[in-house]
């Protein structure tokens, strides 16, 4: 079903991903996003699966996960309203790289990598603030795992050398 929610468009405005956009670049692509629902425990996207959309999260709770070589499920994050995933298969045209699942009942908004096009070609100031956000969004994710993987928390102060 089209989007058309009156609040929709302070609420975008606030995620990462349509950060700094017009008004009239945010209408262009509020007209392209569908909203999708989903029921707890329901499969959004699978490791592994084709994947030519992204989805914006408007309500409710998503786990994220990968499987080991050995059949392990290990957590990757959790996912809440105003953020947004699948856009790796979009730049990088590969299979989705996680599986995405529903933790509590979920509203989404899905732009495709069709409609995007459409915006590149509409409005090419549009696409390059859209991509440049998620760029920072996945420079953002990349220095959270780099702190995982180095053991550092976030914001953690460093305890002083004896």
């Amino acid at each position: 079903m089209a989007v058309s929610a009156p609040d929709l468009k302070a609420f975008l405005l606030a995620t990462p991903f349509f950060g700094g956009l017009t008004d009239a670049s945010l209408d262009l692509l509020m007209s392209m996003l569908v909203e999708r629902s989903f029921d707890v425990g329901a499969t959004v996207v699978a490791e592994g699966e084709p994947g030519r959309s992204l989805f914006i999260v408007k309500s409710g709770r998503l786990a994220v996960s990968k499987r080991t070589n050995s059949g392990n499920v290990i957590p990757i994050s959790v996912l809440e309203p105003g953020d947004f995933f699948g856009e790796m298969t979009l730049i990088e045209m590969q299979n989705r790289s996680a599986t995405v699942i529903a933790q509590s009942p979920t509203v989404l908004y899905e732009l495709t990598a069709q409609k995007l096009y459409a915006c590149y070609k509409a409005d090419i100031h549009a696409y390059v603030i859209v991509l440049q956000n998620i760029n920072r969004e996945l420079c953002r994710r990349l220095r959270r795992a780099d702190d995982r993987f180095t053991g550092h928390q976030v914001g953690e102060d460093e305890a002083p050398a004896r």
